[in-house]
């Protein structure tokens, strides 16, 4: 590690470098899961953990990461020695000088063991997979958990000390009404997180639900789903969470910051199979196959799909895409000047166009999409990425 620790000095001049680790472990893979996954073993958790140290030291680190995600899988259903075990290495990787440390948990898998390792190494922040309070729905989705253990495991994570607590929750499920849906989201207020992630259902290849949707066992709304979409602003914005990205609400001070930097197109590094990177120079994702992983790390590579070199306007491009979809918006300035070679014309044309049609607003040179915008903000990217790519075929 002496190359990541020769870095630390210049830290505090750099940009933010985020440290997301996919634990690929999971029982039961529910309906709507298109994240990587395999059932744990004893063995392969082992190899598992030994081989996120083996990937760790293949990275030149910059700086020690600053900010730390767990996903998957369920990274909760590792047993506390080997919480402990994988969070060392992290306490070595952020220097101990993290400013956030967040563990995605599923309700059937908190225990206070696990709980009191993960406060012991420093995490900050716990993500829990609710998804919905009603039994039928959580049958319908795959969920392997009960409203009962949510509620427990909500309080375990509460009286455990965490300094921020997100509950996910899903909208527009197959066979849920708008009133099931208030009746979830005012569950969670009675709950009160400190943040709120609040995903509209999408099919995703390779799914169960995928299957059935073309099977025509399930039907999409998008009026229906538009609908909830504003209540479910309306509502929270009323209890005091602050929307600041289409799908997140956070009390003040509680916003997600890992995810926030990787919207603004910073670096991170991503360990595990299947985890995305983007640093020095580069983007790509390890192979989504726990045994591949393990042979391309034997041979020395990470990063093997996907992978692209960098440049400033292919950043500028990602940058307006998911920074549209943060309600601050995205600040023209900074990337123009970093990339003056981009089709600021078009972008520019796109801009007044959408705020012509009340989807977007313009302020000096800040650019941020209206309530209508956001409801509309894949469609606003693919014309990002329309704009951006026209110029270079023609």
């Amino acid at each position: 590690m002496s190359d990541f620790m020769a870095g630390q000095d210049k830290a505090e001049s750099a940009g933010p470098l985020g440290l997301y680790v996919h634990v690929p472990f999971c029982a039961s893979t529910c309906d709507f899961c298109a994240f990587y996954q395999t059932k744990p073993t004893g063995d392969a958790v082992d190899k598992f953990l030994t081989a996120v140290e083996v990937e760790a030291a293949l990275v030149t680190w910059p700086r020690p990461a600053g900010t730390v995600f767990w996903g998957g899988g369920t990274p909760g259903l590792l047993a506390p020695a080997d919480l402990k075990r994988l969070g060392g290495l992290v306490r070595r990787l952020t220097a101990g000088r993290h400013e956030e440390w967040t563990v995605e948990l599923a309700p059937a898998s908190v225990t206070e063991a696990r709980l009191a390792v993960l406060r012991e190494l420093g995490v900050t922040r716990i993500s829990m997979g609710v998804q919905s309070f009603r039994p039928a729905l959580l049958d319908a989705l795959g969920r392997q958990h009960t409203v009962e253990q949510i509620h427990r495991a909500y309080g375990r994570i509460r009286a455990a000390g965490f300094a921020s607590v997100n509950l996910d929750l899903m909208f527009a499920l197959p066979g849920q009404t708008e009133a099931d849906w208030l009746a979830d989201v005012a569950e969670a207020l009675r709950l009160a997180p400190d943040h709120l992630s609040t995903y509209c259902l999408t099919f995703e290849e390779d799914t169960a639900l995928w299957v059935k949707l073309a099977q025509g066992r399930v039907k999409l709304d998008p009026e229906h789903e538009a609908r909830l979409y504003e209540t479910t602003w309306a509502t929270l914005a009323a209890a005091g969470y602050e929307q600041y990205e289409v799908s997140n609400f956070a009390r003040p001070g509680h916003a997600c910051r890992h995810n926030l930097n990787t919207w603004r197109m910073h670096e991170w590094v991503g360990l595990g199979p299947s985890a995305a990177s983007q640093h020095g120079g580069w983007r790509g994702a390890n192979v989504a196959d726990l045994a591949q992983w393990h042979t391309h790390l034997a041979d020395g590579r990470r990063m093997t799909e996907d992978r692209v070199e960098l440049g400033p306007r292919q950043l500028a491009e990602d940058a307006l895409i998911f920074g549209l979809r943060l309600n601050a918006g995205v600040d023209l300035a900074p990337w123009r000047e970093r990339c003056p070679e981009a089709p600021w014309g078009e972008i520019d044309a796109l801009a007044r166009r959408l705020a012509d049609d009340g989807l977007a607003i313009i302020e000096q040179d800040r650019l941020c999409l209206t309530v209508r915008g956001r409801l509309l903000a894949d469609s606003v990217g693919l014309e990002v990425m329309e704009a951006f790519h026209a110029t270079v075929s023609a």
